[in-house]
């Protein structure tokens, strides 16, 4: 009787945030083993789901770095980088292509259908969405975002699908580029004016001084890079957090997609999981 007795409670505390967030705009940047593993895969396309039911607004933007680099090197082709960056020529960026709009992308739509909820893949080159430019000639088609013409998202959300988009961009020219996908979701964030930016990663939110922070302010960040504390992989997603912040986007969350229904647990609960960044 217990047991049952607290699955009510859990349900109560989540109740406020179930009503403050309803109707609400979260984009979810969905990367890391949450991605790979095929436990955790299912586990957050359940929280997506309930979150979907509540009546939240959600769109998902993916990575897909480690699938890139295994079909390439299938292919023959030994992936190169400089300071993190994917060097993509155009045999590379047709192999970024094949992967993230081909094969993960539509694994994710088919995922979240299956669950009878309307989904669609996209990905920047769909009616312009992500109006690119290029990044560095060193990096070949790597790119940045321009800009972000987000009337598809808006269009798919008044008919109740959930966009899943790829981060490939294209220039005025119909060239396209690889981008980084924490970048194209705080651009994404920042256009829609998403009441949260969340990211599924492989870590505990974001150390400081050896510790997870559950909170960060935005005036702090730039403190904690430049002595060092906030490197590698974790750098585009709190400059990309920073900017959204600044930029309208209420909270940004760095979660770790390997605990269970860890969107749910942040979203709903007092203490979440991970580590918010706020203004």
């Amino acid at each position: 009787m217990e047991k049952v007795i607290n699955k009510a409670r859990i349900l109560i505390e989540a109740l406020p945030y179930i009503k403050n967030f309803s109707d609400a705009t979260f984009v979810v940047k969905y990367g890391g083993s949450a991605m790979t593993d095929e436990k955790y895969k299912e586990i957050f396309i359940q929280d997506i789901i309930l979150l979907h039911y509540v009546g939240i607004k959600l769109i998902i933007i993916h990575g897909g770095g480690d699938d890139i680099t295994l079909l390439a090197e299938k292919l023959g082709k030994k992936p190169k980088f400089i300071k993190g960056h994917r060097v993509t020529d155009k045999e590379m960026l047709e192999i970024v292509e094949m992967v993230l709009i081909g094969k993960i992308n539509k694994d994710i739509v088919k995922s979240i259908n299956n669950h009878n909820i309307k989904a669609i893949g996209i990905s920047g080159k769909d009616a312009n969405l992500i109006v690119a430019k290029k990044k560095d000639k060193l990096l070949g088609f790597v790119g940045e975002v321009k800009k972000i013409n987000p009337e598809i998202l808006k269009t798919l959300e008044e008919k109740n699908f959930i966009p899943v988009v790829a981060p490939i961009g294209v220039d005025e020219k119909g060239q396209s580029y690889n981008i980084n996908a924490d970048l194209v979701a705080g651009e994404i964030a920042i256009s829609v004016k998403a009441d949260k930016l969340i990211y599924i990663t492989d870590t505990n939110g974001v150390k400081i001084n050896g510790n997870f922070a559950e909170s960060l302010n935005i005036k702090d960040i730039n403190r904690y890079i430049k002595k060092k504390q906030i490197t590698g992989g974790m750098l585009p997603k709190i400059q990309s957090a920073q900017k959204a912040v600044l930029n309208g986007v209420k909270k940004v969350h760095i979660i770790n997609g390997t605990i269970e229904h860890s969107l749910l647990l942040e979203i709903f609960t007092k203490k979440g999981i991970g580590t918010e960044i706020v203004k």
